[in-house]
């Protein structure tokens, strides 16, 4: 039975909305960061790549840009297997045990960030972790664990557990099935879990408001300190391409799980 049109354009329109609101920011911070003034100011009067050059000729930022890199990529080293160990678990449980934990494993996604952040920041200066990249890489590996834990789980609903066990039949243990049987037909699920794990740590900002310092500053942190200091269009630009990264990355994890749908 067709709809009434009246409602389905009252939700496109409410959906435009929705849109135009999410993407309103990059559409004043992406010029302004190309702006050839000392300031940042809307609409730019004059355009140049001025910004852009000063942030990669910087030795402070590019500093704070490796070690964010550095975050991001240990913690998807960490989060990754553990992740998918903990969906494994996850998936193949049946008892409350198996329900609590997936509960307990997805609090980094429900608690708010600055009840995290406290937290962490009286249990770092008790253990000694503060301004550590140890300290950094655990509590980023903490916030990306959901994240893998939720693509992985997904992607083990669509696989048909019963291949394993015939595996498991002909002589393989358990590790060794899931190596050659499960994990390449759910490859992408924890390769797109990989990937929201890194942007979740290279975006992280009010834990390592808490805890970094010294060497051990990410980028997310040093530009907070800047805009505290000197507000130029440098940040913008540092903005930009955080947006740009975060995009295109998003379209890798949904164009790996697209190659891999049946």
């Amino acid at each position: 039975m067709k709809q009434p049109l009246l409602p389905r354009i009252m939700f496109g329109a409410f959906v435009a909305l929705v849109l135009i609101y999410l993407i309103l920011p990059l559409l004043i911070i992406v010029p302004m960061s190309f702006s050839g003034t000392r300031f940042l100011t809307f609409p730019p009067p004059s355009f140049s790549l001025r910004w852009y050059a000063e942030y990669f000729g910087n030795p402070n930022w590019m500093q704070a840009t490796r070690m964010s890199l550095m975050i991001g990529v240990l913690t998807v080293l960490i989060a990754t297997p553990l992740g998918v160990a903990a969906a494994y678990a996850i998936s193949n449980g049946t008892g409350r045990l198996m329900r609590v934990l997936h509960l307990m494993l997805m609090l980094p996604l429900i608690v708010p960030i600055i009840i995290i952040a406290i937290g962490i920041f009286f249990v770092y200066a008790r253990v000694g972790l503060i301004s550590t990249l140890t300290g950094l890489v655990l509590a980023n590996v903490m916030l990306g664990l959901p994240f893998v834990i939720t693509s992985v789980v997904a992607g083990l609903q669509s696989f048909d557990p019963t291949q394993e066990m015939v595996a498991r039949s002909l002589g393989m243990n358990r590790l060794r099935a899931f190596l050659a049987v499960t994990l390449p037909q759910i490859k992408a699920s924890v390769f797109a879990g990989g990937i929201f794990a890194f942007i979740s740590a290279i975006d992280e900002t009010i834990i390592a408001l808490f805890i970094s310092g010294g060497q051990y500053q990410p980028l997310t942190k040093r530009m907070f300190t800047a805009l505290r200091d000197e507000i130029d269009p440098t940040i913008a630009s540092i903005s930009t391409l955080l947006t740009a990264a975060s995009f295109l990355l998003v379209l890798l994890a949904m164009s790996g799980q697209k190659r891999s749908a049946p």
